[in-house]
C-alpha cells in the first residue's frame, strides 16, 4: 500500500507541485514560442512526453551500467534517440504541425526538463517509478503549454485550434501572440500556479542556491559561482 501511494505521488508531482514549467520554471523556450497555437502546443506536450517517458525507462534500465563520468553525454545520446523517432513519426504522419513546430522539436534534445528528469530522477530510480515521473511530468508540461495557448490564442488571434471564434467585428488583440504576451500570460499563469499551491498548503517552488539543481555535478558554471561568492564574502571581511 505505501509503495502504491508512493507511485501515485510521483504522478501527481507534476501537476502542480512540481509543475515543470509554472513551479519549476523549466522548458520555458518552447513554452513561450509555441503556446501561440492549441495545435501546436498539443503536438509539442505530446512529443516531449514521449521523448520524456522513452529516455526516462531507458536511463533508469541503464542507470547502473552508465559510468558516473559519462552519464550526462550518454543521457543526451539517448534523449536523442528517441527525438529523432518521434521526429520522424511527426514527420510521417502529422506534417502540418511538424511544419507548426518547425526547429522547436529537434531542440527537444536540449530540453532542460527532460535532461533534468534523467538527472535527477531516472538515474536514481527504478524503472517503474521512471516511467510514472515522465508520465506526469509529461501530463504537466503539456497542461501548462496548452493552457497557454488557449489564453493566447483565443485573445491575439480570436481563434480556438484555428477555428475562428471571436466575430469579425472584434479585432484580437495582437500583442497576445507576440512574446511580450506570452511573457504576461505566463506571469500570470504562475502567479496563479503559486497562488494555489499556497491555498493548498504546498511548499514553494524555490531553488535556493546551486545544491539544489539536478545539474549540480555537472555544472561548468558552479565554480565560477562559488569562487565569486568566496571573493565577496573576501572583501566583505577585509572592509
Amino acid at each position: 500500500m505505501a509503495e502504491k501511494k508512493t507511485l501515485r505521488q510521483e504522478f501527481t508531482k507534476g501537476f502542480l507541485i512540481e509543475n515543470p514549467v509554472l513551479r519549476l520554471v523549466l522548458g520555458t523556450c518552447p513554452t513561450l514560442a509555441i503556446s501561440t497555437s492549441v495545435t501546436g502546443s498539443v503536438g509539442m506536450g505530446i512529443s516531449a512526453s514521449l521523448v520524456l517517458i522513452g529516455s526516462n525507462v531507458v536511463i533508469s534500465l541503464l542507470r547502473k551500467v552508465i559510468p558516473d563520468k559519462v552519464r550526462i553525454p550518454a543521457y543526451v545520446i539517448i534523449i536523442a534517440s528517441f527525438v529523432s523517432i518521434v521526429q520522424m513519426l511527426v514527420k510521417a504522419f502529422a506534417p502540418a504541425i511538424d511544419e507548426q513546430l518547425g526547429i522547436y522539436l529537434p531542440l527537444i534534445v536540449v530540453n532542460c526538463i527532460i535532461l533534468g528528469r534523467a538527472e535527477a530522477f531516472a538515474g536514481k530510480n527504478s524503472v517503474l517509478a521512471s516511467a510514472i515521473d515522465g508520465i506526469g511530468m509529461g501530463i504537466g508540461f503539456t497542461a501548462a503549454i496548452v493552457g497557454m495557448s488557449i489564453i493566447r490564442e483565443f485573445l491575439g488571434s480570436g481563434s480556438l485550434a484555428g477555428m475562428p471564434i471571436l466575430p469579425a467585428s472584434i479585432p484580437p488583440m495582437t500583442i497576445f501572440i507576440l512574446p511580450p504576451g506570452g511573457f504576461f500570460v505566463y506571469g500570470v499563469m504562475m502567479a496563479l500556479a503559486n497562488k494555489l499551491s499556497e491555498k493548498k498548503g504546498l511548499p514553494k517552488a524555490e531553488l535556493k542556491g546551486c545544491e539544489h539543481c539536478p545539474m549540480n555535478d555537472a555544472c561548468a558554471v558552479r565554480p565560477l559561482k562559488e569562487e565569486e561568492e568566496a571573493k565577496g564574502k573576501k572583501g566583505g571581511k577585509a572592509s
